[in-house]
């Protein structure tokens, strides 16, 4: 979809006046909700392309060859083509529920306030809203019931209707052949919460935005954070198109597009590309400690009728995760017939030897879960890292120009295994912050002070704050049982309310152990029935890269890195990826008798290798706009 756009915009700014000087269009981009109501997916996204292709020609300044095909020799360098550029008044990164709630706070703000010509532009990656979403998920309707007050109300004929009300909660622990009922905490009571796949969610809020006004651009990949010459952030581009494999361009190049906003907002999900940047430019780590992440593995499946109780939530802790690895399970019954299941790994996990996907299949083989699935069939695959730092590992949020908001600022509650309705929360107090700032100044750098003290004001504070010593506590000397207790003392007697507060160990990368140090853990073949092989679980997330393009998993060195890794880990990165798209092939021709090798069209964008890894070597980056995983009911 995106080049063809971007064609169409070369052919329609081509055929501008060669001295063509025209300013800001100031025509209102604002559906009415009627019209879009009517409207089909496909007629949507011509009516996108339209709205864009009008805004940036009328504010085009430049004009371009109109070649059709270009040919480029050895030494061209992309960066000598100009970008084309388009002003906007919020540029959002991430559809995900921190930009689609942030992106419909604003047109709702606009609207009311009779500013039907205040544009609001979301970016997003996937080939569409949702594609790239993978969760739990349950969630707790707090912030859409402000946001969407009547999103499931039989009146309103735009309601999200896959919802299943939890009826139960269930805890177990499981060693390898029992499930022991044990507590759950309070703050795991799923009473007035939803079952849900956030991936349609995600959709039904794309759609929701649109109504509004909000331009929404899926397969548009935000690659560099542009700055003004203060300093402040300008605003995104997204990454050329037709670059091949070995870095130069092809005849189908297509250089990438600017989109100028006076601010703003970062929503990629946890450790975004693009936050990386700005938290190192900006320094927005330097009060709050570093961040601890999770790798979250899911799969949904159908299964026999007589097997299903809907609305049933089961959480688990120990098997199979050895005790020196923080993590546990879930499955909830959900929709007809289904069950989302999944597994949680702490990645300040020791054992380079551990892979967490292979943990994950070996989970589902314990009798808890295989008298469930048992005669069922998997019906979609997925995982993507998560943050689990919690109030420690908080940021500065606001930079001058914009902020960070959802998962890529870290608002996750850990031990509600939730962070949709905090996401959700900040969306909407960027917003209404942003929306404050713009209306009471013209230009000028803008500085999203009063979203600052609106998080500290909020709920997601209060809530983060209240059980910020729970993940920490299983990083201590007393391991997995010791923050078992700590965190029931701190559960039902401190509730959050203790002088102290506890660091977390250290980075996840150093948390990682020399292999010499380990025991190598043998995992059992997959059966193809219950369990997997990883190829397999890839192919139903429906990933898809374009093979002669640039690796998107950057590495400067691949010789360097296997020199310091494979001595010392032993292929750690075969194990951490839930993909498969590391791998160490044998080669008698290398230092070490092996070759490190990057098959970068199985990447699912998790993430998991940029956290991980402990050279801190690999660098993700996005790859073209609208690659990636497609994920469905995750």
């Amino acid at each position: 979809m995106r080049t063809t756009l971007l064609c169409l915009l070369r052919r329609e700014v081509s055929s501008l006046p060669r001295k063509t000087n025209v300013t800001r269009a100031t025509t209102s981009c604002a559906y009415s909700t009627q019209a879009t109501q009517a409207f089909s997916p496909a007629r949507r996204r011509t009516a996108r392309r339209g709205t864009l292709l009008h805004n940036v020609i009328v504010a085009q300044k430049r004009a371009f060859s109109g070649t059709v095909q270009r040919r480029y020799t050895d030494t061209f360098d992309p960066a000598t083509i100009e970008r084309e550029s388009d002003n906007v008044d919020v540029c959002i990164v991430g559809g995900g529920p921190a930009g689609l709630a942030a992106a419909i706070q604003l047109k709702q703000l606009a609207n009311e306030a009779g500013n039907e010509d205040f544009r609001v532009l979301l970016l997003e990656k996937s080939g569409d809203i949702g594609d790239h979403i993978v969760s739990g998920n349950v969630l707790e309707p707090s912030a859409i019931d402000e946001l969407i007050p009547d999103w499931l109300s039989e009146d309103n004929p735009s309601r999200f209707e896959h919802v299943t009300p939890a009826k139960s909660d269930k805890m177990r622990f499981l060693t390898e052949k029992y499930a022991i009922p044990i507590p759950s905490p309070p703050q795991m009571n799923n009473h007035g919460n939803y079952i849900l796949s956030l991936s349609q969610f995600c959709k039904w809020l794309g759609e929701r935005a649109e109504e509004l006004g909000v331009e929404v651009f899926p397969g548009f990949a935000a690659s560099e954070v542009l700055y003004e010459p203060d300093g402040s952030v300008k605003g995104v581009a997204t990454n050329d198109l037709g670059i091949g494999r070995d870095g130069k361009p092809k005849d189908s190049f297509e250089r990438g597009m600017e989109f100028h906003a006076r601010v703003t907002l970062l929503a990629e999900g946890c450790h975004g590309s693009l936050t990386k940047q700005v938290i190192k430019k900006f320094d927005l780590r330097r009060d709050s400690q570093p961040q601890t992440y999770g790798l979250g593995l899911k799969e949904v499946w159908e299964i026999e009728p007589e097997k299903f109780k809907k609305g049933e939530i089961v959480h688990t802790m120990g098997y199979p995760l050895p005790a020196d690895t923080y993590g546990g399970s879930f499955m909830y019954h959900f929709g007809d017939n289904m069950v989302t299941l999944g597994l949680v790994v702490g990645l300040d996990y020791p054992n380079p030897y551990l892979s967490p996907y292979a943990e994950f299949q070996k989970l589902k083989h314990h009798p808890l879960f295989a008298s469930v699935l048992e005669g069922g069939k998997c019906i979609s695959y997925g995982a993507r890292a998560l943050v689990e730092g919690g109030f420690q590992s908080i940021p500065k949020c606001a930079f001058p120009g914009g902020a960070l908001i959802g998962d890529t600022a870290g608002f996750m509650n850990v031990p509600k295994i939730k962070g949709t309705h905090t996401a959700m929360r900040s969306g909407m107090l960027a917003a209404q912050a942003t929306y404050n700032a713009l209306s009471n100044t013209d230009n000028g750098t803008v500085f999203l002070f009063e979203y600052e003290d609106g998080l500290r004001n909020s709920s997601i504070w209060k809530e983060l704050k209240e059980v910020r010593n729970m993940r920490p506590s299983f990083g201590t000397r007393l391991g997995l049982y010791g923050g078992v207790m700590y965190s029931g003392l701190e559960a039902y007697l401190f509730k959050g309310k203790t002088p102290w507060t506890l660091k977390h160990h250290g980075t996840d990368p150093d948390s990682t152990k020399l292999a010499s140090e380990c025991k190598k853990i043998e995992y059992p073949k997959p059966d193809g029935v219950l369990s997997f092989d990883i190829l397999t679980s890839v192919s139903r997330t429906g990933t898809n890269h374009e093979e002669d393009q640039p690796v998107h998993l950057q590495v400067k060195d691949w010789d360097k890195h296997t020199d310091i890794s494979w001595p010392k880990y032993k292929g750690v990165e075969n194990r951490f990826c839930p993909a498969g798209v590391y791998e160490y092939i044998e080669d008698p021709t290398k230092k070490h008798g092996v070759r490190f090798q990057i098959n970068a069209q199985n990447c699912i964008h998790c993430k998991t290798c940029d956290i991980k890894v402990p050279a801190q070597d690999i660098n993700w980056q996005t790859p073209q706009g609208g690659e990636g995983p497609k994920y469905f009911m995750t």
